[in-house]
C-alpha cells in the first residue's frame, strides 16, 4: 500500500510516504514521542485517490521522534576589501528526525 501525504511542519511542506524518515525543524519531545502532524494533501497510488485540504485535513499523518540533534556548522565569511574588514560568524541548525508510522 502506497499512501503518500504533504505535511506542513516548521513553516515547510515536506512529501512523506508511510516508513518514511525525514528530517525536520526542531519540534519539542524526546526521542520515542508520538507526534501528530497537520496534513495538506493525502494520496494512495493503488486506488488514485487524492484528498486536498482546504486550507488543511487536520492531523492525520502519525509520526515518530527518532533523533533531536544539530547540524554541521555553516560559515558565514563579511568581508570588504582595503577596508581590513573581516567578520566570521557561524552556525548550527536544530533539527529533528522523525519516522512517519501512518498516514489515515
Amino acid at each position: 500500500m502506497a499512501k503518500m501525504a504533504v505535511i506542513k511542519t516548521g513553516g515547510k511542506q515536506y512529501k512523506v510516504k508511510e516508513g518514511q524518515t525525514v528530517k525536520v525543524e526542531k519540534l519539542e519531545g524526546d526521542g520515542g514521542a508520538k507526534l501528530k502532524l497537520e496534513t495538506l494533501l493525502t494520496g494512495d497510488s493503488e486506488s488514485g485517490e487524492v484528498l486536498l485540504g482546504h486550507p488543511s485535513l487536520g492531523e492525520k499523518v502519525e509520526a515518530e521522534i527518532v533523533e533531536q540533534g544539530r547540524s554541521d556548522k555553516v560559515l558565514v565569511v563579511k568581508y570588504k576589501s582595503k577596508v581590513r574588514y573581516k567578520k566570521s560568524v557561524g552556525h548550527r541548525q536544530a533539527f529533528t528526525k522523525i519516522k512517519i508510522n501512518t498516514i489515515a
